[in-house]
């Protein structure tokens, strides 16, 4: 199967590189500066493949099984947005004028004769490609689940992240809703793991779009209960109920609660150390309780980018941006520490010579 996939992947590059891509990039005399015509096809294979499986598979589910009922869906008209300008513009954009040369300046890039990275260290990976991929993809969900814990602790970056948990109507189309900055960050972070692993350009593509079909799907609006099946496969990949509890609004009585299920496409990750979150509870509504995050729900495009960076902004630029916690945003979009409102109820009681009890 994986034979017969890769045959018939290599032939559909190799078309669009001929009859779509090259011609486009002689006509305009970029054709040096664009590099290899077979990456860019399957940049745009990858682009086209996911935008059916999103709008093609797991729409129409979300309309069979919806995890949530909504009288309208006008929140997720800016996320599919954000899907279709990621997909058919921004990412292959940054891709190809960005990470490709950073990548060549490193010494990496398109596959050559000189082994690097796990197949350089361990030369048994050479005559185990299949096997490799998987140790590729382990090592790139495990990083990806410490930076998304980052996201969450640090400040500055949760008022960057913040903005794609602001969605109150979580969708297909949500895993594309982010701050442009920030995905450059977690872009240049992957990368240098990519580098670092000797990952080939084609095989970080396939890592990409393996995990963000995943993501896809696990921000869906879907109710998938399968009796015990679900509850082996939710401990073996990411899916919508696990993702839509890392969503969840706080609850007010366990508010520590909603610091779970960081992982991407793996749930090991938060297993081994301690964030996984099960329950058979009924899902509470996805979104955040800051009313400064909270407004993007009634912001376009370019207004949530807008306030994401000011908020940004007013963490990068003061202490408390960089003090580890989570915060909501006050006055000039300074981080307000939840452990300091906590603590600010106590010390007005000592002050009156009263005690206050939650």
């Amino acid at each position: 199967m994986m034979d017969f996939f890769s045959q018939h992947w290599t032939l559909a590059i190799d078309w669009v590189s001929l009859h779509a891509v090259t011609p486009v990039v002689n006509a305009l005399n970029i054709a040096e500066a664009a590099g290899d015509p077979r990456e860019i096809a399957a940049g745009i294979l990858i682009a086209l493949l996911q935008l059916f499986l999103i709008g093609g598979v797991m729409r129409p589910l979300e309309s069979l099984l919806p995890a949530e009922r909504w009288a309208d869906r006008r929140h997720t008209t800016v996320d599919r947005n954000y899907t279709l300008l990621m997909l058919l513009g921004l990412f292959p954009l940054f891709s190809f004028l960005i990470l490709m040369p950073i990548a060549h300046m490193l010494g990496g890039g398109p596959a050559t004769e000189e082994a690097s990275g796990l197949k350089a260290w361990l030369p048994w990976f050479e005559d185990h490609p299949y096997i490799l991929f998987a140790v590729y993809y382990v090592i790139y969900d495990l990083t990806y689940y410490w930076m998304h814990r980052a996201q969450h602790v640090i400040p500055w970056w949760w008022a960057m992240h913040s903005m794609h948990h602001s969605q109150r109507q979580m969708s297909c189309w949500s895993n594309d809703r982010s701050n442009y900055l920030d995905g450059m960050l977690q872009s240049f972070v992957l990368a240098a793991v990519g580098l670092v692993m000797g990952v080939e350009p084609s095989e970080f593509a396939m890592l990409g779009l393996l995990s963000e079909l995943v993501q896809n799907f696990s921000h869906a609006n879907v109710a998938l209960r399968l009796g015990w099946v679900g509850k082996v496969g939710e401990r073996l990949f990411v899916g919508p109920r696990f993702h839509r509890n890392h969503h969840m609004l706080r609850d007010a009585d366990r508010p520590e609660r909603h610091n779970c299920n960081f992982g991407q496409v793996l749930p090991w990750w938060d297993q081994l150390f301690g964030s996984a979150l099960y329950h058979d509870e009924a899902l509470r509504p996805t979104g955040v309780s800051d009313p400064e995050v909270d407004a993007d729900n009634e912001r376009g495009l370019i207004a949530m980018q807008w306030y994401t960076l000011r908020r940004f902004w007013g963490a990068v630029t003061c202490r408390a941006g960089w003090r580890l916690g989570d915060v909501s945003f006050g006055p000039g979009y300074r981080p307000v520490h939840d452990s300091d409102e906590a603590a600010a109820p106590d010390a007005e009681s000592a002050k009156s010579g009263h005690k206050i009890s939650f």
